[in-house]
């Protein structure tokens, strides 16, 4: 396993693991991946239709020349004072950040003398920028604006709301931890629930549409393969990790299984969680490994939402419904989710019938709202 980039590397060049690169955790690159890959993808599909014909451009009055304004050099010395007062504490106590970079990122630690003087660079910087490019007299013009151009804006929307949500499902499937640590669990680095994601992403673009006056069932089909193929690629990171997101104790090994044992069964030897058995003779930071081989879970997500994301990609251009890809997706999420959590280690609502998983209910409603919503777009049209 690979927790940090140093160990990485100690595989590829024998350098020693718990190094400076360890600052880079497995989990977290395959996230930003998986948000940048999600928004690649969505911009190809916004601007594709965009060029077809499906969306139209919205007239947008920008004002040019004008000098910064006072929100302008607000904001930039905020940015600065932030980056300034963690960027010198961190340098000043590595040793702490790279325990846990998470923790301090988070906490009220820093340096304020270094925050005070680079908040007052980067407003000084913004102040000069648009000194340069001010007229004797600001204009407005009129700019056309597609959904495509916004792309950043979206992405951020759906980032942010979806880690947070993401973190309060994890909460809500697990409350004890929450109630011991409220502060500690909620800004931890760990315990992300997909579907939380999922969700509340959702509710926050929702909005960003409805402000912007975007056709939503237009943008919710270009979305739908991002959504799958980055959930795959986060799937990597939870493998990659070993974030504890792994299935239960495996079956005796099948005599027909041709393909490597580690797919069948895996052990997650130096996890990034520090569960099971000491590894013998290891003398890093991260040397346990499970004491029972266990299914590798994230990597069949992986290879299922790959499949997914692959067969959404390839009928996207022959459906004319809008939504009916979108709907699609939710049915085969729903599926791909609720048979994966079968095998999969999860707490489990005792009081309820059947005793499911958060997920395996989620799931369930997804498949369900996918069906329904297909059948009613058919008999619409």
């Amino acid at each position: 396993m690979y927790p940090d980039l140093s160990y990485l590397l100690h595989d590829l060049f024998g350098t020693q693991p718990d190094n400076w690169t360890s600052i880079f955790k497995t989990f977290g690159m395959m996230l930003v991946i998986s948000i940048l890959a999600a928004a690649w993808f969505f911009y190809l599909e916004l601007k594709r239709k965009a060029d077809e014909g499906v969306f139209q451009p919205t007239k947008v009055r920008v004002t040019i020349g004008q000098p910064a304004t006072t929100w302008e050099l607000i904001s930039n010395g905020l940015f600065g004072f932030v980056i300034g007062f963690k960027i010198l504490y961190i340098v000043q106590h590595f040793d702490e950040f790279q325990q846990d970079a998470a923790s301090v990122l988070l906490s009220g630690k820093g340096n304020w003398l270094a925050g005070i003087v680079l908040a007052a660079v980067f407003a000084g910087l913004r102040w000069w920028e648009k000194k340069k490019q001010a007229l004797p007299k600001p204009k407005e013009q009129t700019v056309a604006v597609y959904p495509h151009d916004r792309i950043g804006d979206l992405t951020m929307v759906a980032a942010i709301t979806g880690i947070i949500g993401a973190k309060i499902f994890a909460i809500l499937e697990e409350p004890s931890g929450f109630m011991d640590d409220p502060i500690g669990t909620f800004f931890s680095g760990s315990g992300l629930a997909i579907y939380g994601g999922l969700i509340c992403g959702y509710l926050g673009v929702l909005w960003y549409l409805k402000k912007h006056n975007i056709p939503f069932w237009p943008t919710a089909d270009a979305v739908a393969p991002a959504l799958i193929i980055s959930y795959g690629i986060g799937r990597i990171g939870c493998q990659l990790a070993g974030d504890g997101d792994w299935g239960i104790v495996a079956a005796p090994q099948p005599e027909w299984w041709f393909l490597p044992d580690w797919i069948w069964a895996y052990d997650y030897p130096m996890n990034v969680n520090r569960e099971g058995i000491p590894i013998e003779g290891c003398e890093f930071i991260y040397c346990n490994r499970l004491a029972e081989p266990v299914y590798p879970t994230p990597f069949y997500e992986t290879i299922a939402s790959f499949l997914i994301g692959g067969f959404l990609w390839a009928i996207r251009k022959r459906l004319t419904i809008p939504g009916m890809l979108f709907f699609i997706y939710l049915a085969l999420n729903g599926v791909e989710r609720f048979f994966i959590e079968k095998i999969r280690v999860n707490v489990k609502y005792e009081w309820m019938p059947f005793q499911p998983t958060q997920a395996e209910i989620i799931a369930l409603l997804l498949f369900l709202i996918g069906i329904g919503g297909i059948i009613w777009l058919r008999r619409k049209k």
